[in-house]
């Protein structure tokens, strides 16, 4: 095991010689400084300290200050404030900062080895512990895996993987993070021929399919509609069932999960195909046939959501038998978002509110945009993190602390998610073949079958069929499409961004959550 590597700051650290000497003999590797600033150096320059232990009443830069800016460095960082003084308002102070635990001077050799314990120790046996277990699950996930699934087990296995996920999140272990990695793959493979054996047959016969986008609304939504509390359906583009996760825990100090469910999004796993399908209820090809206004193919020019409120509005007249007050809010900009947040209490004269949140969608495309994006959300671990960032601190939650005390049903959602993909694969296609990186529709197109689901016959699947001679393919597990020319140059540009459109448990298992707010909830 390595040794634990300790920073301790205090202005009379000559005086402390007995307590460093019994942590060296206990095997704890200890650097000691005489000031604030110098801990700050001593910290920036060693980057792999495990813990820090502050003297709280040191000349010049104090302990609070101190570890104000070893925090802003290093948030997670554990930190031991030692004083001599117990005044009531300096702990406060101490602790309302996030110190991790404090110790009254003269501060004995034992009580730092319980501290140590408390705090650096555990949180490697948790560590350890978590690696263990999951050494033990792994073979019973892969036994799963490949033991022929059904809609239900699938989704399961998926919440599996990622509650391990979420879990191994907080270990160093790179060994367990390559094994999960490499299990959640084997996992995309099979599911994505579980997807091409099963998907026409789900289109053609409702019975033998999952809850899938068209019959969303119908199912989760509009049988929780009354007089007496308003329905709130938010729906988070590319939210994934891990993001849902990461964002549980704060949802939930205001809001009891009574149902959490899930549903299989339509391919493609496209905002363009799954969330007009949600908010019209019928398939694709059904949209065109029947508002051919509201629907605009890929390769045409203008928006291709821009009708959601009144396929919505067709939806509620058709299955719905009285007239009902209801509000579409679509939250693309910081200043609808701000007034959202704002006036969130003047959308509770309706029966039904659609909030629809495009934050994560466009994340996902900026992070494939902007370098600094890629850095911030580098890897799977980075991407929720920045998800779960940006909801504490975003308008929505701000509404949703609102509306919580006037007592609503809330109900969270998604269209599709992502998958950050790693796998090129070479097409071939005319001017007018589709764009996306993980589906493909047009004529003649050339590609790799072991790569793809190949849809001949669209009308099959639910789909437009814009041309006699139009098809599609979907991209299996993480392969994104390339095309030969400049193909090195876009391989490296796409690789490990986030993308959808395609086949994998990311993109088509989707979170659909009803939430009612905890009694005695208060602004």
């Amino acid at each position: 095991m390595d040794r634990i590597k300790i920073l301790w700051a205090d202005d009379e650290i000559d005086l402390l010689k007995p307590q460093l000497f019994f942590l060296e003999k206990k095997g704890y590797n200890v650097t000691t400084v005489s000031n604030g600033h110098d801990a700050i150096d001593e910290f920036e320059k060693a980057g792999d300290v495990d813990i820090v232990f502050l003297d709280e009443s040191m000349p010049g830069l104090s302990g609070l200050e101190t570890m104000q800016r070893l925090k802003a460095i290093k948030p997670s960082l554990p930190i031991v404030m030692i004083t001599k003084n117990e005044a009531e308002n300096i702990m406060e102070e101490a602790l309302g900062s996030q110190i991790d635990d404090y110790l009254i001077k003269p501060v004995n050799p034992n009580q730092i080895l319980l501290t140590l314990k408390k705090i650096v120790d555990n949180k490697r046996l948790v560590r350890e512990k978590t690696s263990s277990d999951y050494q033990v699950e792994f073979r019973n996930i892969m036994m799963e895996i490949n033991s022929g699934l059904d809609v239900s087990s699938w989704a399961e296995a998926y919440k599996k993987i990622v509650n391990w996920e979420l879990k191994i999140d907080t270990s160093r272990s790179e060994e367990m993070i390559d094994i999960l990695s490499m299990q959640k793959s084997e996992a995309n493979s099979e599911f994505s021929k579980f997807v091409t054996r099963h998907y026409l047959t789900w289109i053609k016969d409702k019975e033998k399919a999952p809850l899938m986008s068209p019959d969303l609304m119908s199912a989760k939504i509009l049988p929780h509609l009354n007089d007496k509390q308003p329905v709130v359906f938010l729906l988070l583009d590319n939210l994934r069932w891990d993001q849902w996760k990461m964002l549980e825990p704060i949802i939930t100090e205001l809001y009891e999960v009574e149902e959490e469910s899930f549903f299989y999004s339509i391919l493609p796993t496209s905002t363009q195909y799954s969330r007009n399908s949600i908010f019209a209820g019928m398939m694709p090809a059904d949209i065109a046939k029947n508002y051919p206004d509201m629907w605009v193919e890929d390769f045409e020019e203008g928006g291709k959501n821009m009708h959601e409120a009144e396929l919505l509005e067709k939806q509620l007249q058709r299955k719905l038998r009285k007239e009902i007050k209801w509000q579409y809010l679509k939250i693309t900009n910081a200043e609808q978002a701000r007034d959202l947040g704002e006036k969130a209490l003047d959308l509770m004269h309706n029966n039904l509110i659609v909030i629809v949140y495009n934050f994560i969608d466009m994340l996902s495309h900026a992070r494939t945009e902007m370098e600094v994006l890629k850095e911030l959300a580098g890897d799977e671990k980075a991407y929720r993190s920045l998800t779960y960032s940006w909801f504490v601190n975003s308008p929505v939650w701000t509404a949703l602390r609102k509306m919580a005390a006037q007592g609503i049903k809330l109900i969270i959602g998604t269209d599709h998610g992502t998958i950050r993909v790693k796998q090129p694969s070479k097409v071939i296609g005319d001017r007018n073949t589709t764009t996306n990186l993980r589906y493909k529709m047009g004529k003649n197109l050339q590609y790799d079958v072991k790569d793809v689901l190949e849809i001949k016959k669209p009308e099959e699947a639910g789909l437009p069929r814009p041309n006699l001679s139009s098809s599609y393919i979907f991209a299996k597990e993480d392969k994104y499409f390339l095309y030969p020319n400049n193909y090195n140059h876009y391989n490296t540009y796409y690789r490990n961004t986030f993308q959808h459109g395609g086949i994998s448990l990311e993109e088509m298992i989707c979170p659909i959550i009803r939430l009612s707010p905890k009694t005695g909830v208060r602004l």
